[in-house]
């Protein structure tokens, strides 16, 4: 399975994202792409199978995942103050993966009917979610 961790500004949620998914599935790929060097530095010392940066690593390695983790903003083109780019934006929305998307707030979006929790809390139910299909549990 090849799970593709997208993140930004100083990859602190990719980071804790990898670092979860590492201590339940210890020998699935990990790919951790940054919107910036920062963050894909960040997560590399997380755990990350490998990392690599910017549009057309976002582009190109979600062409083939499994499973794409993230921010909510990933999904959405300029947001994270612009370092996602449309095509960034259009390669999350676009492929085919399944994709665990953590609902944080951003100016101008507003998820409703989702309870405000820690990151951590979201990023622990992702994991979860994750081994469902990783073990081959039936999806809801």
């Amino acid at each position: 399975m090849k799970i593709v961790v997208i993140d930004g500004q100083g990859g602190r949620i990719g980071k804790t994202i990898i670092e979860q998914i590492r201590k339940k599935l210890p020998n699935v790929e990990i790919i951790g792409v940054g919107a910036n060097s920062i963050a894909s530095s960040s997560m590399l010392k997380a755990g990350a199978t490998a990392c690599a940066t910017g549009e057309n690593a976002v582009v190109y390695n979600c062409g083939d995942a499994d499973v794409i983790c993230g921010v909510l903003g990933i999904a959405f083109a300029n947001s994270m103050y612009g370092e996602i780019s449309p095509e960034m934006a259009r390669a999350v929305s676009q492929s085919k993966a399944e994709k665990y998307l953590i609902p944080i707030r951003v100016k101008g979006l507003h998820v409703l009917g989702i309870p405000e929790r820690p990151v951590l809390q979201y990023v622990l139910e992702m994991v979860e979610e994750i081994e469902k299909i990783d073990h081959g549990a039936p999806r809801p």
